[in-house]
């Protein structure tokens, strides 16, 4: 797997990260760079963890299933893109009462949407890919990503963010049908 691939899943992981750090950037109003590096670290790392995990988990399973890891890498990435997708088109807005600047609220956004990447970090395994460098640049791409999408929100109040989960969703998408190739 090469590096531009691992930064675009890297990029469809961290779609909702972005609309939270958007979220936060038109909440804060005092601690704009705390808050901002607050959200940043706690979404990279969280990120960059649970492929590890995942690469764990879907290393000691690899011998089983050779032969057709890359079915299962298809089938992981696009359920994750069409996931993305439908989350994307039907679910409803984001609840405003929740506090994304919260410590608490942001360890359980974090954890959450970093469960995608732990199904991720399995596919790294099928793919024989290597796990650290991959995690690595996917906390730097969400790292990145929450900086741009505080500083955006911040200054932008009026974007919608949706749009960026579906962008995310047909990445991933995209990444699984390459696999079968």
């Amino acid at each position: 797997m090469n590096l531009v691939s691992v930064a675009l899943i890297g990029f469809a992981l961290s779609v909702d990260v972005f609309a939270f750090s958007l979220t936060g950037g038109v909440m804060a109003v005092k601690d704009k760079t705390n808050h901002a590096l607050k959200i940043a670290i706690l979404f990279g790392s969280s990120q960059a963890i649970m492929p590890l995990l995942g690469w764990v988990a879907g290393f000691w399973l690899a011998d089983l299933i050779f032969g057709i890891d890359h079915w299962i890498a298809f089938g992981l990435l696009s359920f994750l893109g069409v996931k993305t997708i439908y989350e994307s088109l039907f679910s409803g807005s984001d609840n405003p009462s929740l506090n994304v600047l919260d410590f608490t609220v942001l360890a359980v956004l974090a954890l959450t949407t970093s469960l995608d990447s732990m199904a991720v970090g399995m596919t790294f395994a099928f793919l024989d890919a290597p796990i650290v460098m991959a995690a690595m640049l996917i906390r730097i791409v969400t790292f990145t990503i929450s900086i741009l999408g505080f500083a955006l929100g911040d200054r932008f109040t009026t974007l919608f963010p949706e749009k960026i989960d579906l962008l995310g969703g047909f990445a991933l998408l995209g990444i699984g049908v390459n696999m079968l190739f």
